[in-house]
């Protein structure tokens, strides 16, 4: 699987449209056959930074997916939206998606 974590920071102010300016790519993305999981979350701390977590089956699946119109059309209305360059972490990692934790289950209540 390929694991990838891209942290966005959009332009002082502009987060609050940021979710809606990535909707088309994030839908597109999702109905890739490759497309393990695509997930947004937005900082606590920041309200103008946003972690993108992406994974694909595999490394073809991953290089299908930068070919594609939507992510070229994405890149060039983010450039637009981004206030730096956004930071990356691109790995290959064992498995096809999450597990589960270990260390922490619920609790039943009686």
């Amino acid at each position: 699987m390929i694991f990838i974590a891209v942290r966005f920071t959009a332009h002082p102010g502009r987060g609050d449209d940021w979710l809606a300016l990535v909707d088309d790519f994030t839908r597109a993305t999702r109905q890739e056959p490759g497309n393990l999981f695509f997930e947004w979350s937005r900082s606590v701390d920041d309200p103008d930074r946003f972690v993108l977590l992406e994974a694909f089956v595999d490394a073809e699946a991953g290089a299908a997916h930068v070919r594609t119109e939507h992510f070229r059309a994405a890149m060039e209305t983010m450039a637009g939206a981004v206030a730096v360059t956004p930071e990356i972490i691109n790995v290959d990692v064992p498995g096809q998606g999450w597990n589960e934790m270990a260390e922490l289950a619920p609790r039943h209540r009686a």
